[in-house]
C-alpha cells in the first residue's frame, strides 16, 4: 500500500515474538497507546489503518500478518490467511475437553460463516452436517468426540447448546459430579430424564436447580441398588426455586416424611414409593395430573382422608388422579367427594381392599364424565359394576377391575354389554378358582394316637367353582383375563380386539374355547395347558387349515350328515379373501412369563 512521504521514524529495538499494538504499531509490552480510536474497522476483520505517527515499516508488517487475539488457541507461528480465518462462536460456555471457555477479544463477537467446514479424514465436511451426526450419538459419545480436535470440540459444543432433551444413565461411580460437569453445557435444556444408579440427595437437586435454568420436565427413576435420600424439605426447596418446572416425576421417595409443594407452574406430579407421610400439602392450582404410589407396608400410617381432602381443595383443576395405597377406604373417597372435583376424567384408586360399593356410589355422584376408572384390588361387587355402567354409558372407555374377588362373570358380561365405547377391560385375578370358598366347619381326627383339629368342608350351599364367560363387543380392543383360573369356557366375539391376555388360565378347557376376533394380533398364553395353546393356535393362526379339505360342505335333507360339494360347483376364492387369510395369520403367540395388563 502506497504511503505519503514522512520523516523517517526513530529506531526501535527488535521485538521478536512480541505483539504489536493494533493502533500505533508499537510493541504492546509495557505500552500505553495514546492514538485515537479508529472510527470503523474494515469488514474483513483486518487491523485498522495506521495513524500518521505509525511508521511505514509497521504498516507493511501489519499488512503481511494478521493480528491474532491474545487468548487464541491457534498454533503459534502459523499465519492465518483470510480464506482460512478461524471462527469462534459467541456463546460457547465450556470447552468439551478441558472445561475452559473460548473467550472473545477486543473486537467483540464474530459471526460464524454459514459455509464453515471442517476436515474429516482429509475431506472437507460442513459443520452443520457433522453436528447433525453427533446429535445421533449418546451423551458419552459426544463427550468422546469432543476430545478429537478443536473442530470436533466446536461441533460437540454446538450439539450441547442446542440440546432440548437429555436422557442420561448416571453410574454409581459418577454421582452428582457427572451432572455438574455436563448439564451447564446445555443452557437450553428443558426436558431431563435420569436413570440413577447412584444415590440421590440434596446435592443432586441443588446441582439440577443451578445447572438447568430453563428446566420444564424432570423425571428421576432409581435403580435397584440406588437410594433416594431426598427429604420433604429438599423437594419443597427445589420446587420453589424452579418457577418454570411443569412436570415432576420422581421414584423411590421413601424418605419423604412430608410433602409441601407450592407452585403455580406444576401441572403433573408423580411420586412413588411413599411411606408414612405426616403432612401433605399441595398448593398447585394448575395441576391437572397427580400420581401418588405408596409402598405396600403394614406400618404405613398415612392419613388418606386428610390427604384426599387437601388434594381436592388445593387442586381444583385436577383432571387425572392415581392413588395406590392399602390405606384407601370408603372414608377417603367420601372426603374426595366433599372436595367437589367435577373435572375428573381419569380416576385410579387401586389396592384399597376397604373400598366397597358405597365408594362406587360416591364416585358416581362426584364424576360426571369418567373416561378411565381403575378400582383394582377393591372389594366392589357386581352391584357396583352395575352402578358404573349406569352412570357412564357414553364416556367410559377403560375399565380395570383386576384383583376384585367379589366380581363374577355376571358383572364382567354386564360391563361389556352396557358400555358400548369400552376399549380396554382388565379382569385379571378376579375370577379365581378358590377351593376354600365354601363354609368350613371344625371336626376332630386321630393321627398316631394324637388328637388334632381338622377343617372340614361343609356340604351345604356348594357353588360351582368353574364358570362360563361370554363377551361380545364391537369396539373392545384389549381384553385381559390373566390368572382367571375359574373360567372353564370362554366365547369372545370382538371384531376390533387386537390383544388378548389368557396367562395362567389353567382350567380353561380347549374344547370350550371359541375366538371370533379377525383383527387379533397378540395372544398371551403363558402358564396355560399345552392342549389349550394348541387350540388357540388352531383358531387364531390357522395352522391346521391346510390339512383340511377346501371343498365346501352342506347338510343332507334329513340333517343327519354333512357332505362335500362336487369340485365343479366350487367357486374360486376372490383376491380379497386371499388377502384376508394372509392378514389373519399375522397374530403372535406370547408364551413367556411376563404379564400383559
Amino acid at each position: 500500500m502506497a504511503s505519503q512521504p514522512r520523516p523517517p521514524p526513530p529506531p526501535r529495538p527488535k521485538t521478536r515474538g512480541n505483539y504489536n499494538c493494533g493502533r500505533c504499531g508499537q510493541p504492546k509490552k509495557g505500552h500505553v497507546c495514546v492514538a485515537p480510536v479508529p472510527v470503523a474497522a474494515s469488514p474483513s476483520g483486518a487491523a485498522p489503518s495506521p495513524s500518521p505517527s505509525t511508521s511505514s515499516g509497521a504498516a507493511s508488517a501489519s499488512g503481511e500478518q494478521r493480528l491474532r487475539r491474545a487468548l487464541s488457541f491457534d498454533e503459534a507461528g502459523t499465519p492465518s490467511s483470510p480464506e482460512k480465518k478461524p471462527k469462534v462462536e459467541p456463546d460457547v460456555e465450556m470447552d468439551e475437553a478441558g472445561g475452559e471457555g473460548d473467550q472473545l477479544g477486543e473486537g467483540g463477537e464474530e459471526e460464524e460463516e454459514e459455509g464453515a467446514v471442517m476436515e474429516v479424514g482429509g475431506r472437507p465436511v460442513p459443520r452443520e452436517v457433522m453436528a447433525e451426526v453427533l446429535r445421533r450419538l449418546g451423551p458419552r459419545g459426544v463427550m468422546a468426540a469432543a476430545g478429537v480436535s478443536r473442530d470436533w470440540r466446536d461441533c460437540a459444543g454446538r450439539v450441547w447448546r442446542a440440546a432440548d432433551e437429555l436422557r442420561l444413565r448416571v453410574l454409581a461411580a459418577s454421582g452428582a459430579g457427572f451432572l455438574g460437569a455436563l448439564l451447564p453445557r446445555c443452557p437450553a435444556l428443558s426436558r431431563l430424564q435420569l436413570r440413577m444408579e447412584s444415590d440421590v440427595d440434596a446435592t443432586t437437586l441443588a446441582c439440577l436447580a443451578v445447572s438447568c435454568p430453563s428446566l420444564k420436565t424432570l423425571e428421576i427413576t432409581m435403580a435397584a441398588n440406588a437410594v433416594n435420600r431426598m427429604t420433604g424439605e429438599d423437594l419443597s426447596r427445589f420446587v420453589s426455586e424452579k418457577s418454570s418446572l411443569s412436570v415432576l416425576k420422581i421414584g423411590g421417595c421413601s424418605n419423604l416424611d412430608f410433602i409441601n409443594l407450592c407452585s403455580s407452574s406444576l401441572s403433573v406430579i408423580w411420586l412413588s414409593d411413599l411411606c408414612s407421610l405426616s403432612k401433605s400439602v399441595m398448593n398447585c392450582p394448575n395441576m391437572s395430573e397427580l400420581s401418588l404410589c405408596f409402598a405396600q407396608q403394614s406400618n404405613d400410617c398415612t392419613d388418606m382422608v386428610t390427604l384426599m381432602d387437601g388434594i381436592g381443595r388445593t387442586c381444583p383443576n385436577l383432571n387425572k388422579m392415581h392413588i395406590s395405597s392399602n390405606q384407601l377406604s370408603n372414608e377417603a373417597v367420601f372426603a374426595l367427594e366433599s372436595a367437589n372435583l367435577r373435572g375428573l376424567s381419569m380416576l385410579s384408586l387401586i389396592l384399597g381392599s376397604k373400598i366397597t360399593d358405597a365408594a362406587v356410589a360416591s364416585i358416581v355422584r362426584l364424576c360426571a364424565r369418567l373416561e378411565l376408572l381403575d378400582l383394582s384390588g377393591s372389594s366392589i361387587s357386581d352391584n357396583g359394576v352395575g352402578m358404573i355402567c349406569k352412570a357412564f354409558p357414553h364416556t367410559l372407555s377403560r375399565l380395570l377391575l383386576a384383583l376384585c374377588p367379589n366380581v363374577t362373570t355376571r358383572g364382567i358380561q354386564l360391563a361389556t354389554a352396557q358400555l358400548p365405547h369400552l376399549q380396554l377391560m382388565d379382569c385379571g385375578m378376579s375370577l379365581c378358582a378358590n377351593l376354600n370358598n365354601d363354609k368350613e366347619g371344625p371336626c376332630f381326627g386321630e393321627i398316631n394316637g394324637g388328637i388334632r383339629i381338622i377343617r372340614k368342608l361343609c356340604t351345604l350351599k356348594k357353588q360351582p367353582v368353574l364358570q362360563k364367560l361370554i363377551i361380545k363387543h364391537g369396539n373392545l380392543k384389549k381384553l385381559s383375563l390373566w390368572g382367571c383360573s375359574a373360567i372353564d369356557a370362554l366365547y369372545v366375539n370382538c371384531p376390533q380386539l387386537n390383544d388378548l391376555n389368557l396367562n395362567s388360565c389353567t382350567n380353561l378347557h380347549p374344547e370350550r374355547l371359541l375366538l371370533q376376533c379377525p383383527n387379533l394380533k397378540n395372544v398371551h398364553a403363558a402358564g396355560c395347558q399345552d392342549m389349550l395353546i394348541g387350540a388357540i393356535r388352531n383358531q387364531v393362526l390357522n395352522e391346521f387349515a391346510a390339512a383340511e379339505s377346501s371343498l365346501p360342505c352342506k347338510w343332507l335333507v334329513d340333517g343327519s350328515k354333512r357332505v362335500q360339494l362336487p369340485q365343479f360347483l366350487q367357486h374360486q376364492p376372490l383376491e380379497d379373501d386371499k388377502l384376508f387369510e394372509l392378514s389373519h395369520t399375522q397374530c403372535t403367540m406370547h408364551l413367556d412369563i411376563t404379564r400383559a395388563s
